[in-house]
């Protein structure tokens, strides 16, 4: 059954449209090839590709060790707004400075991105915790769907005013720099616009008591988490087990097109299955959403794992595929199967986790969250980065996803169903 938002929970949903197109284009879709193509210019593509690998886990690193303690220090009563636009303020100037990058300034080019992504990824940890302020326990599952459904489908408009720009130039030799430069503004202004409802309208409903040594109190604070995980300890046995099946999800996200890439794909494929995944996986969002409330949020974060499982080994098996007119189509049913559960397991992930921690501890709680999930967004890229780098094919880094999704599912069984 379909909801009706309020308006805390529709600007809450806006953002994700947001902040989605810095995920399409700066991530997934242009970024890389920009990086691959003009940035990395003259290095191999193994090592581009690895490159790109180790850039994306350090991103994930330098947030994993800040997230707990500013989401500690955020739960006091109006800090997670302040924490959350710092960080979107951080992600919007970097964004905005990566026009500079000339021809084969790979390094400068890596150092911006981190900062950029560490901006995005910081917010989206505050972003995350407003679920608890926004919405109610019964609808959780759908709101978080509903911001992963519009944010797939909203990110396709600046995706494609970025795609006609750099049609226009033409693609004979790769992507046009200049367009390509312009495209990464107007993903700064677009997401810069949908922050605005957010920051205007949602507040912070739950939090602590103010505090004279609030620093102080917010690291005693998350070390007694620590000591009290027994206390916490559905939630703490999920965040386990999403250490490792989101690291594959997001490998994937983040690598997708830097693999592509190194399987011959060209450009103009490689951006048509990515608004094909984009436009495709609106549905199955909200799909997901609405079969939680019937079969529960943690069967279908099984099934979602089950579909990536088959999705890894298939893209293990695609170089083997000589015959390109079959590669292709093998490809596309790829992007098919990714685009059925990406929204899913990431919307179900969120809104269950909510429903397990306390709301008054909302941020502390979504920055270990963010934590396991960028400890995990690290390894496998750097896996990915460095198998390619021995064995100069990337594909066995690939395979290696597939024990990471079995282990992340072995420990999602194991947590109880009962927490609401």
């Amino acid at each position: 059954m379909g909801i009706t938002l309020t308006k805390e929970e529709r600007s809450w949903v806006l953002y994700d449209v947001g902040n989605s197109a810095f995920v399409l284009v700066m991530v997934t879709a242009i970024m890389p090839i920009f990086f691959k193509d003009y940035a990395a210019s003259g290095l191999p593509a193994a090592v581009s590709t690895a490159n790109w690998g180790f850039a994306n886990s350090a991103a994930s690193l330098i947030l994993a060790l800040l997230a707990p303690v500013l989401g500690a220090m955020a739960d006091y009563r109006h800090r997670k707004k302040a924490f959350f636009l710092v960080f979107l303020v951080m992600g919007l100037c970097f964004t905005l400075a990566l026009p500079a990058i000339r021809e084969g300034q790979w390094l400068p080019c890596l150092a911006l991105f981190v900062m950029a992504r560490v901006g995005w990824a910081g917010a989206n940890v505050f972003y995350d915790a407003f679920i608890t302020d926004v919405t109610s326990h019964a609808r959780m599952d759908a709101v978080s769907s509903r911001g992963y459904a519009w944010g797939y489908i909203g990110s396709v408009i600046p995706f494609l005013a970025v795609i006609a720009l750099i049609l226009s130039a033409g693609m004979a030799d790769g992507l046009p720099v200049v367009q390509t430069k312009i495209g990464f503004v107007l993903v700064a202004l677009w997401w810069l616009a949908f922050s605005l409802p957010m920051l205007k309208n949602v507040r912070q409903v739950h939090y602590l008591p103010a505090s004279a040594t609030s620093i102080r109190d917010s690291f005693i604070r998350l070390f007694s988490t620590f000591r009290e995980i027994r206390r916490h300890r559905r939630a703490f046995l999920f965040l386990l087990a999403y250490f490792f099946y989101i690291d594959g999800v997001d490998t994937i996200i983040s690598m997708s097109m830097a693999y592509g890439r190194d399987l011959g794909f060209g450009v103009t494929l490689l951006i048509a299955v990515l608004l094909f995944i984009q436009v495709v996986a609106f549905p199955f969002a909200l799909l997901y959403g609405r079969l939680a409330a019937r079969f529960s949020a943690k069967r279908m974060l099984l099934a979602g794992i089950a579909v990536y499982c088959l999705v890894t080994f298939m893209a293990f098996l695609l170089p083997s595929i000589e015959d390109t007119g079959l590669k292709t189509l093998a490809f596309w049913g790829v992007a098919f199967l990714v685009a059925s559960s990406m929204g899913g397991i990431q919307a179900l992930s969120r809104s269950w986790f909510g429903k397990l921690i306390p709301a008054e501890n909302s941020s502390e709680f979504f920055g270990f969250y963010n934590v396991f999930g960028k400890f995990a967004a690290i390894t496998g890229p750097f896996l990915m980065g460095v198998i390619g780098r021995l064995t100069g094919d990337t594909r066995w880094g690939v395979l290696s996803i597939l024990a990471l999704f079995v282990i992340g599912a072995w420990l999602l069984l194991r947590v109880e169903e009962d927490a609401t």
